[in-house]
């Protein structure tokens, strides 16, 4: 493809997407398609001859479209916001253009230094102190095992440098809660400590880890002669956005020298609101935290930002430094392959810097509470209408509720519930996920697609009460 086919094909795809976006209304919200639907529509085996992007296109709408549930849709609130404000697409655009890497400073300075930038420009619009610097991973599961590991090599003095933990005479624990996100148990088991050795600490009646808990868990595991090691704790846990208090958890963590990681994956964008930083009071108690900007802030996937207050222990647990990435500058800038996994990272900074340039903090604080404010108006809805109930605090932009009819209880009033949410997601209207919230079937509103206002989320009621109350 040369550059002027490359430059019509590309004008295509703006409009492509930009007429997507302004129609997005109008279509289901969740995809209708049958299991193998959309592979039965594809060829088995690669196109032998090139083919023009003519056919592509059709393919893209014809074939690919129907097949997708529509995050950006107004009537989407399921999971969680995944928010890819086109701003910050075409910032992913550039970068993907760009095709540069970031192997070290010296491959591509600015793609480092833009990144530092971004990264400090977050934390300050969080709150964050000084003391936390950044980098850019791709999604908070990657996070969480970076911080897992920099935990079990300060608990071992760096056992990676001797044989490993299958030397070390005692085994280390991780301590978190049974509503933590299941890729806290996915980095624990990555990172060596075995599934043995994640120990579930008991959580309160708002289903937050009770900090009396975890220094009762810690004190019996010493009794028993396993060491613990760090604390994984969560600012809007993923089935009802509960939050840990940090400040106890922070103070039980300091006292035994454990690391405490916390997850603020999607309600750390909360934080850049004033009025929402007493959900993580005692953050910089903290070692380290991840905040997914790509979720509600509306970074386009994948961008989650990993803060650590201790970056030279980070570094040195993931340097490496072969003779063919070495420069004359590495004494005087950061080489972001020592902050992570990865050896090479793309241009990531891009949208995100696209995305509060064109934005501005005033802009994005808005639109987040928009959306508390229609969470709490929902929430309201729900307390006030008979045979319906709101199980968990609202502390941010997502609800847990359940319709619960005289008579129906255990597995009848399971059945029910996914009954009326399968309902309202095959209508197309919108789209809700259930989850299972103290044993029990129930579903979770989560607001926050850019699009959504007020007029969405009443539409949404009289659709759920609609189905629930359908015999």
């Amino acid at each position: 493809m040369s550059p002027e086919e490359f430059r019509k094909a590309g004008y295509q795809l703006v409009d492509f997407i930009a007429d997507y976006r302004a129609k997005i209304a109008e279509r289901p919200v969740m995809a209708r398609t049958a299991p193998g639907e959309v592979k039965a529509q594809l060829p088995s085996a690669p196109p032998l001859n090139p083919e023009g992007f003519e056919a592509i296109f059709r393919d893209l709408d014809q074939i690919i479209l129907p097949g997708l549930s529509h995050w950006q849709h107004p009537s989407f609130f399921g999971y969680f916001p995944s928010n890819g404000m086109l701003a910050s697409v075409l910032g992913d655009y550039a970068s993907t253009g760009l095709g540069v890497l970031g192997l070290s400073w010296q491959s591509s300075p600015a793609l480092t230094e833009l990144e530092e930038v971004v990264t400090d420009w977050v934390r300050q619009m969080a709150g964050l102190s000084e003391a936390w610097s950044g980098v850019i991973q791709d999604t908070a599961s990657t996070c969480t095992l970076v911080a897992l590991m920099c935990a079990r090599e300060r608990a071992t003095n760096y056992c990676l440098s001797r044989g490993g933990l299958q030397a070390e005479e005692q085994p280390l624990v991780v301590y978190t809660s049974a509503h933590s996100h299941s890729s806290v148990d996915k980095a624990a088991l990555l990172a060596g400590f075995g599934r043995e050795n994640v120990h579930v600490v008991a959580h309160d009646s708002n289903y937050a880890m009770r900090p009396e808990a975890l220094e009762e868990s810690i004190r019996a595991d010493l009794a028993r002669g396993v060491k613990p090691c760090a604390v994984v704790a969560t600012t809007g846990t993923t089935t009802s956005t509960a939050l840990d208090p940090v400040e106890g958890i922070a103070r039980v963590a300091r006292k035994h020298g454990l690391w405490l990681h916390v997850d603020a994956a999607m309600a750390g964008t909360a934080m850049i609101l004033p009025e929402c930083r007493w959900m993580w009071n005692g953050i910089e108690g903290a070692d380290s935290v991840v905040l997914n900007v790509h979720k509600w802030l509306g970074v386009a996937f994948d961008c989650s930002l990993y803060y650590v207050r201790d970056s030279d222990h980070l570094i040195r647990v993931m340097s490496t430094n072969p003779s063919y990435l070495r420069s004359a500058a590495d004494a005087q800038v950061k080489n972001l392959r020592d902050w992570g996994l990865p050896l090479g990272r793309r241009f990531r900074a891009l949208k995100l810097w696209f995305l509060l340039r064109e934005q501005g903090v005033t802009r994005l604080q808005a639109r987040l509470r928009r959306d508390l404010a229609n969470a709490q108006w929902l929430a309201e809805q729900v307390k006030t209408a008979r045979d319906w109930r709101v199980l968990a605090p609202v502390p941010l932009q997502t609800i847990c509720v359940r319709h619960e009819p005289d008579g129906l209880s255990g597995e009848a009033l399971d059945a029910h519930t996914h009954a009326w949410a399968d309902r309202v997601n095959r209508s197309g209207e919108a789209y809700l996920t259930p989850a299972i919230l103290d044993g029990r079937w129930m579903v979770r509103v989560s607001i926050g697609a850019i699009p959504t206002e007020r007029q969405h989320v009443e539409a949404l009621w009289k659709l759920m009460c609609a189905e629930a109350e359908r015999k």
